[in-house]
């Protein structure tokens, strides 16, 4: 079972896959959509590493009914080569959740909001 959880979840361990020099946002709140764009998009807009690509539901297709709730906690502590918050220290937990369920709001547009 651990196994097949692992399988189903690796592919989110790209989610912020920049490494080495990441520009750091101000101390100012943003929103999850200029979070994503400053952050994620790094990554995520090529499928960099590995990270899915955003609005690609192929690449994030075969996650278990967590998937979400896992998407967020690899997104804000990181996952294996995927660094915490997308390699900015400086975003907060609740801005990362945000820009997580930015860039799914992008892939999947017909999903509910949570």
């Amino acid at each position: 079972m651990k196994r097949m959880i692992l399988v189903l979840f690796f592919p989110l361990m790209i989610l912020g896959c920049a490494e080495g020099e990441v520009s750091k946002v101000s101390e100012f709140e943003l929103s999850g959509q200029q979070a994503y764009e400053q952050v994620c998009a790094a990554c995520h807009e090529e499928g960099l590493e590995g990270a899915p690509k955003t609005g690609d539901k192929e690449a994030w297709a075969g996650r278990s009914w967590l998937w979400e709730s896992v998407l967020f906690e690899h997104a804000r502590s990181g996952f294996e080569e995927m660094p915490a918050k997308g390699g900015d220290e400086t975003l907060d937990d609740d801005t990362v959740t945000k820009a997580a369920e930015y860039m799914m709001s992008l892939t999947y547009p017909d999903m509910p909001a949570g």
